[in-house]
């Protein structure tokens, strides 16, 4: 017979072994689902786990997916470990876009590259002026951070089709909702010819090495977890709990129009209603699965994109449904939830009771007589 029982501290193992077994019942679960829809098992974990790095370019398009979810979790990690639950990234990262774009639209063939840094620059603002929305109504109202960036990101969404389907409209593009693709001199830089992978891979692994250090290494990022663990232990030391929610939701933010920014200007190259791919809410898996920390999250943001390119390759090759990539996002989460209870509980096995037998006694046989 087993049973949950308290640990006495968390498993430090545990911390770190939860993700793996949550992806290896994910793979399991996976198998069972493409029996249940007719279609060979050992194809669908070939789609999922083995095209996305079979050759160089798989693996560039692999980088290209893991860019904008590695970028934009990085922003999530410092939002959740100072206890600020932004939910939104995917608002703000439509937002770093479209600012991005505004100014990508206003090049034209004599401007020089000096507008890229400004294009990128103007990302991480869009993305900051949105979550610093929802920082502004939870200092001065109160209002719960969970719902406002929640609710934010249609409205986010509604901006992004109005401009797309009004002002922003390319005249010259047959009536779709569109703007007009961006000039050359605005594409993000490639790392190499024939490629798709841009600099913004190198930005992504440069600010995981900048988390890290802000996170371990400063006094600053010290304050900032202890905000968000102990509020009543930060107070008392003279952490100021407002800046620690100020910081954590404009660090995020920019991270989030970065990742905009970089997508916009760079594989897509021009404004569409498809700029929201899911990317701001599928960084909070990629968050968790790698437990907030910066190395952890990269991991995480690969196994992400080997999801995203699954489900691609799984609707065009075995005819699955396209609902098949968020399907293995939701498993892997929950799938980690439930893992995660071993890192505070273990299970205590014990023999069950044996049923006592009724011997009958004289008194007792006396008695029935």
């Amino acid at each position: 017979m087993a049973q949950l029982e308290v640990r006495p501290q968390a498993s430090q193992f545990w911390s770190y072994a939860s993700p793996v077994l949550a992806l290896l019942i994910t793979v399991v679960l996976g198998v069972g689902l493409f029996l249940a829809l007719g279609k060979d098992p050992l194809k669908g974990l070939q789609v999922f786990f083995w095209e996305p790095i079979r050759s160089p370019y798989a693996l560039g398009e692999l980088m290209v997916k893991a860019t904008p979810l590695l970028i934009i979790a990085l922003g999530l990690a410092v939002c959740f470990r100072s206890n600020v639950w932004n939910i939104g990234a995917e608002g703000q990262f439509v937002m770093g876009a479209v600012a991005a774009g505004g100014v990508a639209l206003l090049a034209d063939k004599g401007t020089g590259a000096w507008i890229v840094p400004v294009i990128l620059a103007a990302g991480v603002l869009g993305g900051m002026a949105w979550a610093g929305i929802t920082a502004l109504l939870r200092d001065r109202f109160n209002a719960n951070e969970i719902l406002v960036s929640l609710m934010l990101v249609y409205v986010a969404d509604m901006v992004l089709n109005y401009l797309v389907f009004g002002p922003w409209k390319d005249p010259a593009g047959y009536n779709f909702p569109q703007s007009k693709t961006f000039e050359a001199v605005t594409q993000i830089p490639r790392l190499m010819p024939g490629s798709r992978v841009t600099i913004g891979i190198l930005l992504g692994l440069a600010g995981v090495l900048a988390l890290w250090l802000f996170l371990f290494r400063t006094y600053a990022g010290f304050a900032q977890e202890v905000s968000g663990l102990a509020p009543a232990a930060a107070r008392y030391a003279g952490f100021s709990s407002r800046r620690a929610l100020w910081v954590a939701l404009l660090i995020s933010g920019g991270a989030a129009g970065l990742a905009g920014a970089l997508e916009v200007a760079g594989p897509i190259g021009q404004l569409t209603p498809y700029v929201p791919a899911g990317y701001g809410f599928a960084a909070i898996i990629v968050a968790f699965v790698g437990r907030l920390h910066p190395v952890g999250v990269v991991f995480s943001a690969l196994l992400m994109s080997m999801f995203y390119i699954g489900g691609e390759l799984a609707q065009s090759r075995l005819g699955m449904p396209k609902s098949i990539t968020g399907v293995f996002q939701g498993l892997l989460l929950f799938n980690l939830l439930a893992c995660d209870t071993l890192i505070a509980y273990r299970f205590k096995f014990s023999k069950p009771l044996a049923t006592p037998v009724f011997a009958p006694t004289a008194k007792s046989v006396e008695g029935a007589r």
